[in-house]
């Protein structure tokens, strides 16, 4: 799965995605192809947003984490920042997030570890952003890649707590993971104004996008093939939990999706604010089992 097949069949935002069978003007049709042709970053800002801040992240933590100083003669992209370093700049602490610094579980959606860790994730969120963005609009995809991120990071703690480990997570692998979940079942929808084997044929690829990954996280784990060092700290708990909100996120939206944007954007609002609100229950639960 390439960009460039991401790119190509890219759909038009959702408000303008007609229902079969409705007729569309001339004018509207060749704005579509232009945008499935020549993506820009005028097209998906939210996605290029995201990245940015990210890439922004990074590049101050090599400045001041002197990154530089922890090759130790490997491969650059390969260089780890320490344990350290990334709790100044926010990575999701066990520890620290039970204290009360919950603020992590965001923050840490934006930390990496490697610059294969950062290169990677990027590359995946531009990918995923090509699609979920003309689906979501803006404020749609940044609220999915929060929440999914922060539920993701929660079930890591969730999991730190259960087996009685401290963990550091960093990433917006679980952020990633949610784009691609909701993703898949907003892509099940047959009143897409593309093909349904077209469609279907979308959903496939982002299947096959999350089983690879999934599998690329626990699968060197489970033989043994390759150290952390190599791969960077893979937490699957927080994969897993992204997905999940992501398919639980596009469950609701699913039927408003061709119902005007005003419906739709209503819908999206109350989804996003009763998604918020469980993973605060959610948050206090994990406390109060900490206890």
């Amino acid at each position: 799965m390439t960009p460039a097949d991401f790119a190509t069949a890219a759909p038009v935002p959702v408000a303008d995605l007609p229902v079969e069978g409705q007729p569309v003007s001339a004018q509207q049709e060749q704005v579509q192809r232009q945008r499935r042709r020549h993506p820009s970053l005028w097209n998906y800002p939210a996605t290029y947003t995201l990245i940015g801040i990210n890439v922004a992240v990074f590049a101050i933590m090599v400045w001041y984490g002197h990154l530089w100083q922890h090759l130790n003669g490997a491969n650059p992209i390969f260089a780890e920042f320490d344990g350290q370093t990334l709790v100044n700049f926010g990575a999701s602490d066990a520890a620290l997030v039970l204290r009360g610094q919950w603020w992590r579980l965001i923050t840490a959606t934006f930390v990496h570890v490697t610059l294969l860790h950062i290169g990677l994730n990027m590359w995946c969120l531009w990918n995923l952003g090509v699609f979920g963005e003309p689906l979501l609009g803006r404020r749609g995809l940044i609220c999915v890649y929060l929440l999914t991120g922060i539920a993701g990071n929660m079930f890591s703690l969730a999991w730190a707590v259960l087996s009685g480990t401290d963990s550091l997570v960093a990433g917006a692998s679980g952020a990633v993971f949610g784009i691609a979940g909701i993703l898949i079942v907003l892509l099940s929808n047959r009143g897409l104004s593309l093909p349904w084997e077209e469609l279907k044929a979308l959903r496939r690829q982002v299947i096959f996008f999350a089983a690879i990954n999934l599998a690329i996280g626990i699968g060197p784990q489970v033989l043994g093939v390759f150290s952390s060092s190599t791969l960077g700290h893979i937490a699957n708990s927080a994969h897993i939990g992204g997905f999940v909100c992501g398919l639980a996120l596009g469950l609701p939206l699913f039927p408003r999706m061709m119902s005007g944007r005003a419906s739709y954007r209503r819908r999206q609002t109350q989804t996003f604010v009763v998604t918020a609100l469980v993973l605060s229950l959610f948050g206090y639960a994990i406390s109060a089992l900490a206890k």
